[in-house]
């Protein structure tokens, strides 16, 4: 059997595992073992560290906001049990963004929350939104209804509360919002 030597290949593959080993302490970045050894395990650590850094950036997120919440004299689980009695959804990252750089309202979304958890604050109803689009779509002339593309039809039988508006054809949805 002839010898095989698969020099430019092999040489070509252990370069680029050097390559990427660039950096590394001692013989993990000259010696090509060590260095794929190496690689192996950061790869690892990449994967599993992206999904820690997500954990670790709410909990900055949280600690942050509830340092603000304590100035203003009230707990963190208050403040966001309050806000989501309100009806205010924002998330962690932008609360921690506001009470950073705008102490001010960060103190008016407090208020608010405080507001909620006292009882004083009602949660906006949805059906009179549904009710008062159905209004509009009825005062709208036929001929209006029919010019409107089917993407403009089906945004509004989404706001008009029509189930199963995204697989109807354009005469169903002009059928269900007269």
């Amino acid at each position: 059997m002839a010898r095989v030597k698969g020099g430019n290949v092999s040489k070509n593959r252990r370069r680029k595992v050097l390559k990427q080993a660039k950096g590394y302490f001692g013989s993990k970045h000259r010696l090509y073992k060590t260095a794929q050894e190496q690689l192996f395990h950061s790869g690892a650590y990449a994967y599993r560290d992206r999904k820690q850094n997500k954990r670790n950036f709410r909990k900055l997120w949280i600690t942050r906001i509830n340092a603000a919440c304590r100035m203003n004299d009230i707990s963190y689980s208050k403040f966001i049990n309050g806000l989501e009695k309100a009806g205010i959804t924002i998330n962690r990252k932008m609360l921690s963004e506001i009470a950073i750089n705008d102490p001010a309202s960060f103190t008016k979304l407090v208020e608010t929350s405080k507001d909620a958890l006292n009882g004083k604050v009602s949660k906006p109803k949805e059906e009179k939104v549904t009710t008062e689009v159905k209004k509009e779509v009825k005062e709208t002339k036929k001929e209006d209804l029919s010019t409107k593309t089917l993407a403009e039809l089906k945004a509004m039988a989404k706001d008009a509360g029509v189930k199963g508006y995204s697989s109807m054809k354009k005469e169903e949805l002009l059928k269900n919002l007269k």
